[in-house]
């Protein structure tokens, strides 16, 4: 399945919304990372810069899982919230910069907006694959590489 765009080719209209400072100490230049990430998807989501204890409660409302995780998508009204606290984790121990794996996290939940999954392995190669193509598109590296 190929992504469907959620916004005009060039152009972000959704909002940035950053309740957790970190965000802005850990990913230098963060709101204009987040736009050229987002008009790279074609998606107009809100994007939400959080911290785990929020996210944590939306998941465990959302999802029933009681505990944080990185990224969380809502169709609707379309918004994506990342965990500042699992975000920064992940990316160390994966050997990556913050920058980076939140760039990764865009693209992932501007997918899933998109209608793209990842719970059988066909569905996850080729999510993979267009992950791979907008990073490569926005200069990072392919996550999915010498895994």
């Amino acid at each position: 399945m190929e992504p469907r765009p959620t916004a005009a080719p060039g152009s972000f209209g959704g909002g940035l919304t950053i309740t957790d400072r970190l965000w802005r100490i850990h990913v230098r230049n963060v709101a204009r990372l987040v736009e050229k990430t987002m008009i790279v998807a074609g998606c107009n989501a809100d994007v939400v810069l959080t911290d785990d204890r929020t996210v944590q409660r939306l998941n465990f409302l959302a999802r029933g899982r009681n505990k944080p995780t990185n990224v969380l998508t809502y169709e609707r009204p379309p918004e994506i919230f990342l965990a500042f606290g699992t975000v920064r984790r992940e990316a160390r121990e994966a050997g990556r910069a913050v920058a980076a794996h939140l760039t990764h996290l865009l693209v992932h939940g501007a997918l899933h907006l998109a209608g793209h999954d990842h719970h059988h392995a066909g569905q996850a190669r080729r999510m993979e694959n267009a992950e791979a193509k907008m990073l490569a598109r926005l200069g990072v590296k392919n996550p999915w590489k010498n895994r």
